[in-house]
């Protein structure tokens, strides 16, 4: 499995009218999650874009239970159950206040794009082989 936390602070910007984070900014705070997972991988998302892929979202979804506020401290908890298999690679999600509540869980799924013809392909096998030292049972 793969897991990271990180932190982030909502800003005032990202409140709604009744104080509360807006809800379409966990997309964003999920992205923040995804692209530190990937640098437990040892690369980042600047990194496998140079090497010809894009990662495009084709699935996002949030179940919310509690709202986040103005100058709250929310941990995003982003993981990874298995390696990826396939064209898809599967996050979960779930953000905790600073009280340790949970906020929502959420997941998102991307796909892998050959930037030079702009269509679906296989993850490479650099990318795969990233994986390994997570999964040892998945080799």
């Amino acid at each position: 499995m793969i897991k990271s936390e990180t932190k982030i602070r909502v800003r005032y910007g990202e409140t709604d009218q009744m104080g509360y984070a807006y809800y379409g900014i966990y997309a964003q705070y999920y992205e923040v999650g995804r692209v530190e997972a990937m640098r437990l991988l040892g690369f980042s998302y600047k990194d496998v874009e140079a090497r010809g892929i894009l990662m495009p979202v084709v699935d996002f979804s949030i179940n919310y239970k509690k709202p986040a506020y103005y100058d709250d401290e929310i941990t995003v908890v982003t993981r990874l159950w298995e390696k990826p298999i396939g064209l898809r690679i599967p996050f979960d999600y779930e953000c905790f206040n600073s009280k340790g509540e949970l906020l929502n869980t959420g997941q998102v799924t991307l796909v892998c794009i050959d930037k030079s013809t702009n269509k679906l392909c296989a993850m490479p096998d650099w990318f795969l082989a990233a994986f390994d030292p997570f999964f040892p049972n998945n080799q």
